[in-house]
């Protein structure tokens, strides 16, 4: 572009509202990161039970502790939990920043070989929407344990 009366130097005018560009970008990106609102996090995000024993099982009852890392209060409007997860107890008034909030949760396992895999959906006004706890473990007969690992029992004759 050439030079003209009305406007004798284009590319220093381009280079000024570029400049203004980046920094305009550049404060809104800092203000937007200095707000954060309410946090959900949790103090782990997984329980592993491990192995649990057929004739030892009774019901599981645990409490998911939480904290809000945010800088505004964490208000909980609903818990729910899966495959028949009892939520027994959870926060009904604002968690303040800092603090911790506590969900007691309760379950049965089936009497019979299988895989734990529960999960318990806290909704809160974390504006990354619900969080999610996992529970993990594995149910086991316990005549069928050698050495820590889990063995299938022999097939006896076949009838015809």
């Amino acid at each position: 572009m050439k030079p003209t009366k009305l406007n004798p130097r284009p590319t220093a005018i381009y280079r000024s509202v570029f400049t203004l560009l980046i920094m305009f970008f550049f404060v809104a990106g800092a203000i937007s990161q200095d707000k954060k609102g309410a946090r959900l996090e949790y103090t782990k995000e997984v329980a592993e039970l491990g192995q649990i024993a057929v004739e030892s099982l009774e019901p599981v009852t645990m409490e998911i502790e939480f904290v809000n890392e945010g800088d505004e209060p964490l208000v909980v409007s609903s818990v729910r939990g899966c495959c028949g997860t009892r939520i027994k107890n959870y926060p009904k008034q604002p968690i303040m920043p800092g603090e911790k909030g506590i969900v007691e949760i309760e379950f049965r396992l089936a009497p019979r070989p299988h895989n734990i895999n529960r999960s318990v959906s806290v909704m809160s006004n974390d504006d990354r929407g619900m969080k999610v706890f996992r529970i993990r473990g594995e149910v086991v007969e316990e005549s069928a344990e050698v050495f820590g690992t889990q063995m299938k029992p022999a097939a006896g004759p076949r009838a015809n």
